[in-house]
């Protein structure tokens, strides 16, 4: 979006003083565009199908369905907006909102607090900040607060059964002669459901989880050591597994130091 483009936004909260007031708040920001409100989160939701907006202004406790709720179905839209929080109290849900949120606002709302949540805003529409600002992951939000109902397991072939690993249990994944395995601290197990290691790595999304290569994926809290290799590549070993050392190419590196909070 350019940044002549007004960010379109959208207030969902079942006081109407509160959406009143920040919607007076907002008017103070020229590239703020209040497109719709909406006073529950059913009618919040279809207001946001229909108008797209880059923005949402979101309530936490509303009668009947809440935030979540919303949360939890605008999350299945292809492009869904940003989502900032806005809560009159609820120390549980700021806990959780504090690392996985664009932003949340603690009620009464002020110029001050709003304007900094603007600011994150706006780097993430227009792409333009000195720092980078991760888009937030609202899944794992979701997935915090036990919203979403999908159970995530790894399915493996043992002995004649289907056998269902916890994504804790899984310290490397494999691909060998065109079959995934799955290794754990107590074998070596055939996967059953996922044909590609890409659609694995896929709905592992948001686990710890690192793809060292093409045919590699190991699970980083079971990784016990590494050492720099030859040609700026780095060798991995694993826990519970002998014998086990992963190489990780050059390109792969970085990114593996950052998801070890290493650089």
């Amino acid at each position: 979006m350019p940044s002549s483009q007004k960010i379109r936004c959208i207030l969902i909260d079942d006081e109407i003083p509160a959406i009143d007031e920040l919607n007076f708040l907002l008017s103070d920001f020229s590239d703020i565009s209040v497109i719709g409100t909406a006073n529950s989160a059913s009618q919040g939701v279809k207001i946001i199908a229909e108008k797209e907006p880059d923005l949402v202004f979101l309530d936490i406790q509303m009668p009947g369905k809440n935030g979540f709720h919303v949360l939890q179905e605008i999350m299945q839209f292809p492009e869904p907006p940003l989502v900032v929080f806005a809560t009159a109290y609820d120390e549980y849900a700021l806990q959780a909102f504090e690392e996985n949120a664009v932003d949340y606002i603690l009620k009464p709302l002020s110029r001050e607090r709003l304007e900094k949540s603007i600011k994150r805003v706006r780097c993430l529409v227009y792409a333009n900040c000195e720092e980078k600002v991760e888009l937030p992951d609202m899944n794992a939000l979701l997935n915090s607060m036990g919203m979403n109902t999908k159970v995530l397991r790894i399915s493996v072939e043992a002995n004649g059964r289907i056998l269902l690993l916890e994504p804790s249990d899984v310290i490397l994944c494999r691909v060998e002669e065109r079959k995934i395995m799955i290794y754990t601290a107590k074998g070596i197990f055939p996967c059953n459901g996922d044909k590609t290691l890409d659609k694995l790595e896929e709905r592992l999304q948001g686990q710890p989880f690192f793809r060292t290569s093409r045919s590699e994926m190991v699970n980083l809290t079971h990784v016990r050591d590494f050492a720099p290799w030859f040609n700026g590549k780095y060798v991995v070993t694993m826990k519970h597994i002998a014998e086990q050392e992963i190489i990780i190419s050059k390109g792969r590196v970085k990114n593996f130091r950052q998801r070890l909070g290493l650089a």
